[in-house]
């Protein structure tokens, strides 16, 4: 049975369509499971277009039941064996849960991708020969070396000041940086401010902040 996120049990909710059926929720006294009783396995092992697709959608449909209310999401594959197994599951793991959702409520995850400014490097006159070209040579690369190097100090003195203000996670893809940190929805604007301090503090990086996500990292 695939499962998509664990919540409270609570009002009746918005159910998007899924990756290829209807959803429900499975409730036991406490909480819920959103599932897809009826998406067999074998269909997410696809061609890799059909595949990402059905992880945009599972991403889709965690996103808009977070919009409504707080959910534990769950990885992208997860199925359980029956719906017997899967309310033994919440049964035996109910407290875990409960905590979980109780220290998420009315918050939300937000992405900050920092990605690295390469140096402006400003080219050598063309009549620069000799003996003049080596010194101008040797100064750029040493130019080249302390922005790397500030940046390095620009980097790890962001994520001082991010952690002593966030519940923080690191992520790293090639190309950019990325800090996962948890916050208030209801502070978002004073986020938004520290984001435009950011910016304008550390210019050799550029950083872009995005909308309020569901708590993939602090599950």
């Amino acid at each position: 049975m695939y499962t998509y996120a664990f919540l409270l049990k609570s009002q009746p909710l918005a159910l998007p369509e899924g990756i290829c059926g209807a959803l429900e929720l499975i409730q036991t006294e406490k909480l819920a499971a959103l599932v897809e009783p009826d998406l067999p396995a074998e269909s997410l092992q696809q061609a890799d277009r059909q595949l990402v697709q059905a992880v945009l959608s599972h991403d889709r449909i965690i996103q808009e039941i977070f919009e409504q209310t707080t959910v534990l999401p769950l990885r992208f594959g997860t199925y359980f064996v029956s719906r017997q197994g899967l309310i033994d599951h919440l049964q035996s793991h109910q407290q875990d849960y409960l905590t979980k959702l109780s220290q998420l409520q009315g918050k939300a995850e937000y992405r900050l991708k920092l990605t690295a400014l390469l140096f402006p490097e400003a080219p050598i006159a063309a009549d620069t020969k000799g003996k003049d070209y080596f010194l101008a040579k040797k100064r750029l690369y040493q130019q080249q070396a302390d922005w790397e190097q500030q940046q390095q100090q620009d980097l790890e003195s962001l994520i001082q000041q991010v952690s002593s203000h966030y519940l923080l996670q690191r992520g790293e893809t090639e190309g950019h940086q990325s800090l996962y940190l948890l916050s208030e929805l209801q502070l978002e604007a004073e986020l938004q401010q520290q984001l435009s301090q950011w910016q304008q503090q550390y210019q050799r990086w550029e950083i872009a902040l995005s909308d309020a996500l569901p708590p993939y990292h602090f599950v």
